[in-house]
């Protein structure tokens, strides 16, 4: 038994927010690299240039941001029943990839200046002015990027704004090296350049690991699983939780749990324990996209799947056996139910009548329908009940 729903998010809102920090982001990053770059090749400081680079780098990744996110909230559709969000993932896993080869180039040609012994000139005051325009712009964009990420829950996002954080990390090594240049310690530029490179590649690796961790189905942290799990067994008729399960998909997650329920209730009763399941899970984490729950009669964990087990017959092959078995056995013709419940391997029975054959008792009518069934391996508990039944 399970249930498939989708949180009730406003997702066209979320989007047209996280285009707006990310194009005010390329604003800045379009008017910083410029700065950089014009100021960088005037005054010859390749700490500059590089950090200017960054900065360009950073519109690629807004890009990134702006088409993921507008294609990776979609609702979903026929074709990806559980959303768009692995395109954020896509998205997140390129932008990790063109980081690491801007960080490459930065580095390799910062060496190779250093080790070819090339003059370097004092950059000048105002070149050290534009490295603070640029940091303090760089932090105001990261701050804002992380700030709306938080709020729209999207990884991508937050993996940008923290891209913009590295720029201005960068930047603060650019500006030690401007001002050491200004001194007449002009090597720390080139230095500088190469921190940045290295700066620039530790955060297209760790975006690399976390998309790569994603797309091969990694599960939440196991804080959170045990979160999910106690919450779920502290619902009214809950016995127990196993096999829970979850997968992230870009900034949401979804779960799937087995939930073990009295082994006699009716199922709209046990679907209905489901859902106050999913529910509560609802309630605590926003995130959660969709939840899968199976209900167990009993609980089965650590055992061979059931679909791998040698099946017990259906009902209506139940039906026939039980006919050919108890054909001559009055109370067994004036049935009006029969409830059937699959429990340790067998099939425990409950027949219903009206009324019971003259001169026999509950007792009399179960021993004589147990007698003739005894060849029935599968037959498990079985029961004689007089009322109206269930039919």
């Amino acid at each position: 038994m399970s249930a498939h729903a989708h949180a009730p998010l406003d997702r066209g809102a979320q989007t047209r927010e996280a285009h707006r920090v990310t194009l005010i982001g390329a604003a800045i990053d379009l008017a910083v690299g410029l700065l950089k770059l014009i100021t960088g090749f005037l005054v010859g400081s390749a700490a500059l240039i590089a950090d200017g680079i960054h900065s360009f780098s950073d519109l690629v990744t807004d890009g990134f941001v702006v088409a993921a996110t507008h294609y990776g909230r979609q609702e979903p559709d026929s074709n990806h029943p559980y959303g768009h969000g692995r395109i954020e993932t896509l998205a997140t896993l390129a932008l990790g990839s063109v980081l690491i080869f801007v960080a490459g180039g930065i580095a390799w040609a910062s060496l190779m200046r250093l080790l070819g012994g090339e003059p370097f000139a004092a950059p000048g005051l105002w070149a050290i002015g534009v490295a603070v325009v640029a940091l303090i712009a760089k932090e105001w964009i990261f701050r804002y990027t992380l700030r709306v990420a938080k709020r729209v829950k999207s990884r991508l996002l937050e993996a940008n704004a923290w891209h913009s954080r590295s720029d201005a990390l960068s930047t603060v090594a650019v500006l030690i090296g401007l001002v050491a240049a200004q001194f007449g310690a002009g090597w720390v530029d080139a230095v500088a350049a190469i921190l940045v490179g290295i700066m620039v590649g530790q955060v297209g690796w760790r975006l690399l690991w976390e998309s790569s961790r994603e797309l091969i189905d990694t599960a939440l942290p196991e804080a959170e699983r045990q979160q999910m799990q106690s919450i779920a067994e502290d619902v009214p008729g809950v016995h127990g939780v196993h096999d829970l399960r979850t997968r992230s998909l870009g900034s949401q997650f979804v779960l799937d749990l087995h939930i073990v329920v009295a082994p006699r209730l009716t199922v709209s009763e046990a679907h209905e324990i489901g859902n106050a399941v999913s529910r509560q899970l609802r309630n605590a984490f926003p995130n959660l996209a969709d939840v899968t729950f199976h209900i167990d009669p009993e609980d089965d964990e650590g055992e061979t799947e059931h679909s791998l087990r040698p099946g017990l017959p259906l009902r209506q092959d139940v039906e026939g056996m039980l006919d050919d078995a108890w054909h001559d056995c009055q109370v067994w013709q004036q049935r009006v139910a029969l409830d059937l419940h699959y429990l340790a391997e067998q099939i425990d029975i409950s027949v219903y009548v009206r009324h019971l054959p003259p001169n026999q008792s509950l007792e009399d009518a179960a021993r004589e329908l147990r007698e003739a069934s005894q060849e029935l391996a599968w037959v498990g508990r079985l029961r004689v009940w007089q009322g109206p039944g269930k039919g």
